[in-house]
């Protein structure tokens, strides 16, 4: 399997007067690729735009250098795991996925093959004859992906996967994705800073339709490098303080709180140096979006 690659140039999607995206442009490689954002970011439309489920109103889109517009090669090389994957709640896990192959056009031969091998692949051999309205949401998100990857697609895109699921599933779901994308591009959608900090390098960060950063998780983490404090507050001065400061810790005992805060100065005397976490520099770029220039 030859290298995959996206370019999306100039993209911009509008809903009637709603601009959903606004003259997004990346570049996306092999691998594991994070799509950051909070809830109504557009990270949705992008990725429906990306699965050809949804049109472009405007720019250029192209996966491993077929333009979109071409939806049944994109579709031949995609699988998309949308936010709520709860369909055919009747069937059992291989009735289901043996039914979303036949609609992916496999024949007989290849399904009797590959059904009970994805089965396996995402640790549902065991649970082949489950009803999947039985099943728990991380089981779900397992099933959906199999359906997404059953076809041998050269490129992934998952939207949400983890919402709603417990950290034991959390942490096998991310896994599960890591494995995937060792040869393929998978494109993790979510609100969730720790799923990107655990599974993904390259990252973007959307807001209101717009791309606030692109680059390396360590380059995000380098432009709030100093700024991260810990000081101890009363629970009286707290609201005060969150007024005044971009606070993003907050460990309360009794009548005092300790605080993090990240700030490009001390923000008082005797406040103390910490480190900085990924989700520290997340909600930096949110509220300082103008000091944070896109990284090609």
């Amino acid at each position: 399997m030859g290298s995959a690659r996206i370019e999306i140039k100039d993209l911009s999607k509008n809903y009637g007067k709603k601009q959903a995206l606004n003259h997004v442009s990346l570049e996306i490689e092999q691998g594991m690729f994070g799509l950051l954002g909070p809830n109504g970011a557009g990270k949705t439309t992008l990725m429906k735009v990306l699965t050809t489920l949804t049109k472009k109103s405007s720019g250029q889109v192209s996966l491993c250098g077929i333009p979109v517009e071409q939806c049944n090669e994109i579709r031949r090389m995609t699988g998309y795991l949308p936010q709520d994957f709860s369909m055919y709640g009747n069937m059992g896990a291989y009735e289901a996925l043996d039914y979303l192959a036949v609609l992916s056009g496999m024949d007989k031969k290849k399904r009797v093959e590959k059904v009970p091998e994805m089965l396996e692949k995402v640790n549902l051999g065991d649970q082949h004859k489950t009803k999947v309205r039985a099943m728990s949401g991380g089981m779900r998100r397992r099933l959906g992906i199999a359906q997404a990857i059953i076809h041998d697609p050269r490129i992934i895109v998952v939207d949400e996967p983890t919402a709603g699921l417990d950290p034991e599933e959390r942490v096998r779901f991310r896994n599960l994705l890591c494995e995937i994308a060792k040869d393929r591009i998978v494109i993790l959608s979510t609100h969730i800073v720790g799923d990107i900090e655990a599974t993904c390098e390259n990252i973007a960060v959307l807001s209101q339709g717009e791309i606030l950063f692109r680059g390396t998780v360590s380059q995000l983490l380098e432009s709030v490098r100093g700024k991260a404090y810990t000081m101890e507050v009363s629970a009286m001065e707290l609201p005060m303080v969150k007024e005044q400061f971009l606070v993003t810790g907050i460990l309360t005992n009794g009548s005092t709180a300790n605080i993090k805060i990240i700030a490009d100065e001390p923000p008082v005397k005797g406040a103390k140096p910490a480190r900085p976490d990924v989700e520290d520099a997340y909600m930096y770029l949110m509220s300082h979006a103008s000091a944070f220039p896109c990284r090609e």
